[in-house]
């Protein structure tokens, strides 16, 4: 038995109602910079819970907490995350969902001990609204319909267990806003729980300064032009009145966002291939863009919306200069560019010739404005700033680890092709100072103390309750 009918209808529900337990592991989702070698999430997630989607996972009272909503969960988790996680953490969250999922139960039936209602038109609106929005995911009617049919399920039968979806997740979020009400801090408030309380605090990630030769490797001219002619006719397809979504799951090489009609959900600006970034920000909403080149291919992006990334207190986001963070709905279609052994052959030789300069030249910036072909933002000498660490593609931090300030790196390779690194400096992991987090302080102050009093409040539930965990 599973709670919305199977994997791919759950994930769509859950994504859309925003469901899931009071609290929600953390990750940081490393930025898709070329630099950074971001790649598409491999969760793994299905494959490793097959054995576990049927049975009992826990028994809360009378209640049972299913290992199949533990896995979907997991998944949808992943999903968002869009992190490649070795099979100990997949278990280790999986163990806290399960927890999660056991709160979530003795909350909801606070709920009704406390008599905590909720209309049945506000039920009703936001199942139809998640009914729509699934619908909206598939390419055409009748794909939707045919995954209703592998799940055995009808859309009655599922409108339901959207309508119990929302209601429970209503009935959580009342009683958590009467027994445990957020409160924001004064500025002076948070300083001071900050300098009492820094051990609770994340410390500031070790960070590099880098200089960057990037050579992708790059298809013949022919090739190049046939990708984009190909490109060029999607877009008269879908100016021409085709649905944007039913081209995107025939047409694009994206595997993943192609199967949800192209859809790549929110991105944060500053997180994206410059050229896709700029149309993302600057094209005109709802509009299917020209095709525009980036280390992956051709792309035809269309943005859906655009909004200031909120804080847990519905202020902006800023960055470190203050400025607020902005995010994009967006949705792409990708063709790829296919490359020959001749290119890649072609790209490395020039890559290590170029190290070979580097490592003799005094000038680095001199061999950078030679060979480098990067596409992100950076100075003319090759310099792109400072860069977290964890975000980095993990054979990027390995080959980087060894490189002393003012050395050169070996050739490493990511997704936008053979690149040759200069440390110029290097910042280690550090607590964060008041100044270097001051203006998102009261904001993050109010959520770890609604988090404590949260937790607090769960802990005495728990301790009332009668849990049976089922070991597996």
């Amino acid at each position: 038995m599973k709670r919305f009918g199977g994997p791919i209808l759950v994930v769509l529900a859950l994504a859309v109602l925003g469901a899931g337990p009071a609290t929600t592991p953390t990750a940081t989702r490393p930025a898709a910079r070329p630099t950074a070698g971001a790649t598409p999430a491999r969760t793994g997630a299905r494959k490793a819970g097959a054995r576990r989607l049927d049975g009992i996972a826990a028994v809360v009272n009378d209640e049972v907490v299913l290992q199949s909503d533990v896995e979907e969960q997991l998944y949808l988790y992943l999903m968002k995350a869009q992190a490649q996680v070795d099979s100990q953490t997949v278990d280790t969250l999986r163990t806290q969902i399960l927890n999660q999922l056991i709160d979530e139960k003795l909350i909801v039936a606070e709920a009704k001990r406390h008599g905590v209602t909720v209309a049945d038109a506000e039920v009703n609106r936001q199942a139809a609204d998640v009914l729509q929005d699934v619908r909206g995911r598939f390419a055409t009617p009748a794909a939707y319909q045919e995954q209703l049919r592998k799940e055995n399920m009808t859309e009655e039968r599922l409108m339901e267990r959207f309508r119990d979806e929302a209601r429970r997740s209503a009935m959580v979020q009342r009683l958590v806003v009467k027994q445990v009400p957020k409160r924001t801090p004064s500025q002076t408030e948070a300083e001071i729980y900050f300098k009492a309380h820094k051990d609770k605090f994340p410390k500031a990630p070790a960070e590099l300064r880098m200089s960057v030769i990037q050579i992708p490797a790059t298809a013949d001219s022919a090739t190049e032009a046939a990708a984009r002619v190909k490109a060029e006719g999607i877009r008269k397809r879908i100016v021409g009145g085709e649905k944007f979504a039913k081209v995107a799951g025939e047409t694009s090489d994206d595997e993943t966002s192609a199967r949800s009609g192209g859809d790549l959900g929110y991105l944060v600006k500053g997180t994206m291939d410059p050229a896709f970034e700029k149309s993302v920000f600057e094209g005109k909403l709802n509009s299917v863009s020209e095709p525009l080149r980036t280390a992956y291919g051709w792309h035809l992006v269309e943005g859906l919306d655009r909004d200031t990334l909120k804080t847990a207190a519905g202020r902006d986001s800023t960055d470190a200069q203050g400025t607020p963070l902005l995010e994009a709905h967006v949705r792409h279609i990708l063709i790829r560019v296919p490359l020959s052994d001749d290119d890649v052959a072609r790209a490395r030789a020039t890559a290590d010739r170029a190290r070979a300069e580097a490592l003799t030249a005094k000038d680095f910036g001199a061999v950078a404005k030679r060979y480098s072909r990067y596409a992100g933002p950076h100075a003319d000498d090759g310099d792109i700033g400072f860069l977290s660490v964890a975000t980095l593609q993990p054979n990027i931090r390995a080959g980087l680890d060894t490189v002393r300030v003012g050395g050169v790196s070996e050739v490493l390779v990511n997704q936008a092709g053979f690149n040759v690194f200069k440390i110029t400096d290097r910042k280690p992991e550090h607590e964060y100072t008041l100044e270097e987090v001051k203006n998102e302080l009261p904001a993050a102050v109010g959520e770890m103390m609604f988090r404590e009093r949260l937790d607090e409040y769960v802990k005495g539930l728990r301790a009332k309750a009668q849990i049976k965990i089922n070991k597996t």
